[in-house]
């Protein structure tokens, strides 16, 4: 009695067996799941069931359940090659090269000239080889190398989530967050709780300077793995850069600029891969050297945060503002040109005419340095140093002074009187100060030197010592 019911079981179980393949050919394999299960509940001693099934559930993408299957199937019958077989291709898959190669071995000392496993075997030690590579490259924070070894392991090892975390870590740390959150979100399709891919998604709103957000996919991804260590430094990195920036940004606010740079300093060092937030804080601190009157300082800070992200226009409008101020002006131009062109503004436009006007200015003789004045003296000063420049350089007071002497001390004494030419008529002054070329604006007429001295002293223009009687 009980041999006939095995054998009846048996029968039955090959019934769902036999339909089980009908729909497996069909590609229908929810349906053949279904029927290899029911075969394997009448029959659980069957190894070929297990081995079906796991077949099937590696074609539902379903490689950590087609793992046990296949692993059930070949403790059931150490013989079943395809058994092996399997269990090898998933753990492949799932991108446990060393467990891979371990059950291909199995089926090469049995079958060497096994062509499939002779691939796989080749696909393994590939993984293996890439591994070694990305964790050099990583190491030595080449990310585009680990992407590009991520990208290989891939093609065999698609169901790896460790894989794929690296790979979306590196694209995060490359800028390239779109296509990080790509891959943390082709993870949380397979698996919602997944604490790799929340880390991921935290990372690339950590990095995008959404410290807040990014916060929350942290705490989330911690408590879906309790032991996440990255997820926990990055957590801690998060809350210490937020906090110590906006302390920066308070005592800045309140006028305590020293205070503010040595905070914003302090926040540097946090976490060097945050490209975006340093890039605010080389910003900042930038902004507060110019307060501490540290321009070279925040010229520096200024191209740091431009080197670490391009696009920032603050950080262009701020070193620009730097090199007006330190009369870099083609530099400023420069950096006032490539922020017009970014930003269209009035604003944006009206800033690169005035340091194009300063440029061009700064190409012309400064009648101020001339005659060592200030740009703000008074009518009165301009005279009085007029006077005092005319009669140093008079060549009547170096007439017994070397050739060489004499005609710089005349090419000098030209310019002075040039200079209060200019100055000194309101119009010209007006116009040398608002930046009009004085040649095209025929302002640059031909200077008496000796003419202008006479006017001004009311006397011979030179002579034997005559001015230096009655000035002397």
């Amino acid at each position: 009695m009980d041999l006939t019911s095995d054998e009846e079981l048996e029968r039955e179980a090959e019934g769902f067996k036999e339909q089980g393949n009908a729909y497996y050919v069909k590609k229908d394999y929810a349906e053949a799941f279904n029927f290899y299960t029911k075969a394997i509940d009448l029959c659980p001693k069957n190894a070929s069931y297990y081995g079906n099934r796991a077949a099937t559930l590696m074609m539902l993408s379903r490689y950590r359940e087609a793992l046990e299957d296949s692993q059930q199937a070949v403790r059931l019958d150490d013989s079943f090659m395809k058994g092996h077989m399997r269990e090898g291709k998933c753990h492949l898959l799932l991108g446990n090269a060393m467990a891979a190669i371990r059950c291909l071995q199995k089926v090469l000392e049995r079958e060497p000239d096994n062509s499939q496993a002779q691939q796989e075997m080749k696909n393994a030690e590939s993984i293996l080889e890439y591994e070694r590579m990305a964790e050099i490259s990583f190491e030595k924070r080449d990310f585009r190398m680990v992407v590009f070894c991520m990208d290989r392991v891939l093609d065999s090892a698609s169901a790896c989530h460790r894989f794929k975390v690296l790979k979306a870590d590196c694209l995060a740390l490359l800028g390239r967050y779109p296509e990080a959150q790509s891959v943390a979100s082709d993870i949380l399709r397979m698996d919602s709780t997944n604490g790799d891919a929340l880390y991921v998604r935290g990372l690339c709103l950590y990095y995008e300077d959404c410290i807040d957000k990014a916060v929350q996919f942290f705490v989330q991804a911690l408590r879906m793995a309790p032991d996440h260590e990255k997820a926990r430094l990055a957590c801690r990195n998060a809350k210490a850069l937020k906090a110590k920036k906006e302390e920066g940004n308070k005592a800045f606010k309140e006028g305590s600029y020293e205070e503010a740079y040595e905070l914003y300093t302090e926040a540097l060092t946090i976490d060097p891969n945050n490209i975006k937030t340093n890039a605010k804080l080389y910003c900042n601190r930038a902004t507060v050297g110019s307060k501490l009157n540290k321009l070279e300082q925040a010229i520096e800070d200024c191209t740091k945060a431009i080197k670490l992200d391009e696009t920032y226009i603050k950080a262009y409008l701020r070193r620009a503002q730097c090199y007006m101020d330190t009369e870099q002006y083609e530099e400023a131009v420069r950096d006032y040109e490539k922020v017009y062109q970014t930003e269209k503004t009035k604003e944006h436009k009206n800033l690169l005419k005035n340091a194009q006007l300063e440029l061009k200015k700064s190409k012309r003789k400064d009648y101020y340095k001339v005659l060592g004045v200030d740009k703000n003296a008074t009518e009165d000063e301009i005279k009085k140093a007029y006077r005092k420049r005319a009669l140093m350089h008079h060549p009547d007071r170096h007439s017994g002074a070397s050739a060489e002497v004499q005609k710089e001390e005349e090419k000098k004494f030209k310019e002075v009187g040039e200079a209060f030419t200019v100055l000194s008529d309101p119009k010209k002054k007006t116009r040398y100060d608002s930046g009009h070329d004085l040649e095209d604006d025929d302002m640059n007429m031909d200077f008496d030197a000796n003419n202008i001295f006479k006017a001004f002293f009311g006397g011979p223009a030179s002579g034997p010592g005559n001015f230096f009687f009655q000035f002397g």
